[in-house]
């Protein structure tokens, strides 16, 4: 950087300015002249001197109010320009004030010409050096709304403006490591998740896009939130340094059956709203953050909560309940309750929760992120099957004429879910990509029924009410435990491709005992007690759905193009 800078004088005194602006010229520098406050204020403003050099005492602007204004144009600009005192007085507490008012340093008359250049140099050295920072500064904002764009891109691509689902992000920095995570499950239904990594800004945020990139991954393909959880995890364990982890609760919201599964670990307790009572259920934390510990000895708790339309969940980092106002006292979980319940005439009571914290708040520094989340449990809606497929000549692409064949024993029926690797090879036909909704639906549906009627004889007229929920669910943990090792299901599928799109078939048999499927398609019902869904949702996902020997298999046909909603 150069050593010759544009150096305003301001001084009263006409002799004492034609001598500093000799000094100056002789060492190369620029010299401005300034006779008072006013006018160094205004030739500031002009010129943008590098280093101001100024006389205390002067008419119509003294030096103290002059540097003062000057430093406050250079704040506003983030701008730094030094300010030396040019002074006769010898008194301790006039020297101070020239410091309290904003100088760097001061001057004494008459000038040694010696010094004069030394402090020069000097401070013309710290004005480069802050030039020089505030260029890598904003770079480094550039790369940083760079990264936050592709940041925003990889986390944000979800759910999170679907109707039901409010929230809000409240940083301290640019990253940082809260986050809201929501996407639709392939079949129905929705997964949320919202994460508070261990510290703020960067570091904290370093887990987020794989975090966000397993998530939005495994969803899509069909994975249980116990199987995506535990894939969080291995994943955080392996890459993020010690003493960094993620406290986290994930939802698993069912739309057709009502009911949300929730995961809380680390994070404060999550609150089920009844809209029925005007009640509030708390669900703790029972389960260790993601990445503290190995899969191995991770435990995956979840609590299975029956929820009617209407009814709302709420979860939120540390951030809301240990906000403080000025005396130190915590805004704390009651006031959240309250808050709720003051605002259940709401569609969004998000925002009246933020609020209440910034107003318990006032004038308190706020030292962490803020984060709430909020979902509503809707119905059920069934799927268009009518959506065009992706090609409009409706080739086939990937592979072409096939057949899978895939057995499940005791064991693995047990603890494994094969939907998310059979819907894979499907939609590796890549004009079925876009049925892969329904295709999920289907399968899920054949496979439920096979497992829990087919083989384990549940009866689904018990998840008629909240405790039938959860006789059930006890009941099929207990039959599944008990399975006899020769039990089954097997899951066979073929494709033929056709001129003009193709057709698939499914078929799935187990090896229960089977049921009157013939007395059931007679009465026509709904059959929730024995098909989830109902054989009506089936039959306008599938062009033709037949029930084979003892109704221990069944087969569905899709063909595609599809044109139409079948009804």
């Amino acid at each position: 950087m150069s050593e010759y800078y544009k150096i305003l004088v301001a001084d009263d005194n006409h002799s004492d300015r034609l001598i500093l602006s000799a000094l100056l010229k002789k060492e190369g520098h620029s010299p401005i002249l300034a006779e008072n406050g006013q006018m160094a204020v205004e030739l500031y403003l002009e010129h943008r001197p590098d280093i101001v050099l100024m006389d205390a005492l002067m008419p119509v602007m003294d030096g103290y109010e002059a540097t003062l204004r000057i430093k406050e144009i250079a704040y506003a600009e983030s701008e730094m320009v030094p300010i030396i005192f040019l002074t006769s007085l010898q008194e301790a507490g006039a020297l101070a004030r020239c410091l309290e008012a904003g100088a760097e340093d001061f001057l004494s008359k008459p000038y040694n010409r010696v010094v004069l250049k030394a402090k020069l140099k000097s401070f013309g050295r710290m004005r480069d050096m802050h030039s020089r920072l505030q260029k890598h500064n904003r770079q480094l904002v550039i790369e940083q709304h760079v990264a936050k764009n592709i940041f925003d891109n990889v986390v944000h691509l979800g759910s999170l403006n679907a109707d039901n689902v409010n929230y809000s992000l409240s940083p301290l920095a640019i990253f940082n490591g809260d986050t809201v995570l929501a996407e639709k499950k392939p079949g129905g239904g929705m997964h949320l998740f919202l994460g508070d990594f261990t510290g703020h800004g960067l570091p904290a945020a370093i887990g987020v896009m794989p975090l966000a990139e397993i998530f939005y991954g495994m969803t899509n393909k069909g994975y249980a939130i116990e199987e995506i959880l535990k894939e969080i995890n291995r994943k955080l364990r392996r890459i993020l340094p010690v003493g960094i982890f993620c406290c986290g609760t994930m939802i698993e919201l069912d739309y057709f059956d009502g009911i949300a599964r929730i995961w809380v670990g680390g994070t404060p307790d999550a609150m089920v709203y009844s809209c029925e009572d005007d009640s509030i259920r708390s669900i703790p934390s029972k389960n260790l953050p993601l990445g503290v510990v190995d899969n191995e000895s991770i435990r995956i708790a979840i609590e299975e909560v029956p929820m009617k339309v209407g009814d709302r969940i709420f979860c939120w980092s540390d951030g809301i309940h240990e906000s403080r106002d000025i005396t130190g006292e915590m805004f704390g979980e009651q006031r959240i309750k309250d808050t709720i319940i003051r605002n259940t005439g709401k569609e969004n009571i998000v925002v009246p929760l933020v609020d209440a914290v910034e107003n318990f708040m006032g004038e308190a520094e706020r030292d962490d992120d803020i984060t709430v989340l909020e979902a509503k449990m809707i119905e059920y809606q069934e799927q268009d099957t009518s959506q065009p497929l992706a090609r409009p000549s409706h080739t086939v692409v990937g592979p072409q004429d096939w057949t899978m064949d895939y057995r499940l024993q005791a064991r693995s029926l047990v603890n494994y879910n094969p939907l998310p690797m059979i819907l894979q090879i499907l939609t590796e036909v890549e004009s079925l990509r876009f049925m892969r909704g329904q295709l999920y639906t289907l399968l899920a549906e054949l496979f439920s029924n096979a497992l829990e009627h087919g083989l384990l004889q549940l009866n689904s007229s018990l998840k008629q009410d909240p405790q039938g929920f959860v006789q059930y669910y006890h009941e099929r943990t207990r039959r599944l435990e008990s399975l006899q090792e020769d039990a089954y299901i097997r899951v066979s599928a073929s494709h033929q491709p056709w001129d003009q799109g193709g057709e698939l078939t499914i078929r799935v048999e187990d090896s229960g005992p089977g049921f009157d499927f013939q007395a059931v398609m007679a009465r026509k019902r709904n059959n929730r007690e024995y098909s989830g869904r109902g054989l009506p949702l089936l039959n306008k996902i599938c062009d033709s759905l037949e029930y084979m020997d003892r109704g221990n298999v069944v087969v569905a046909k899709i063909i595609w193009p599809r044109t139409k909603q079948k009804t």
